[in-house]
């Protein structure tokens, strides 16, 4: 069940347009390659929670090793794929800032 209060608080569809809007006249051109490295940054979270999670479980649990054996089979491996995704990398501007009138 929902708290009344966190509906109250959730964005509808006019103020989803107003934070794209805001979000493409930040970004403009880079808007794709700064969606895709939140993308990467979410998915690397996710993993390091779940690598927690499966470490709490295996601590708490420990005494009982069916248990561990289950929950160690129940996750999927992580594929080559998922396994090569880095961080987003910096690269310094290549030329002089530019002032525009």
């Amino acid at each position: 069940m929902t708290s009344p209060l966190l509906a109250f608080f959730t964005p509808g569809p006019g103020e989803m347009m107003v934070f794209g809007l805001i979000a493409l006249l930040l970004f403009g051109k880079r808007l794709p390659e700064v969606a895709r490295s939140v993308g990467k940054g979410i998915v690397e979270f996710k993993k390091g929670v779940r690598g927690i999670e499966d470490e709490l479980h295996q601590s708490t649990y420990s005494s009982s090793p069916s248990y561990s054996n289950t929950l160690t089979a129940s996750r999927p491996t992580a594929t080559n794929e998922t396994a090569q995704v880095t961080a987003p990398k910096f690269e310094p501007p290549t030329s002089e800032p530019t002032q525009d009138s």
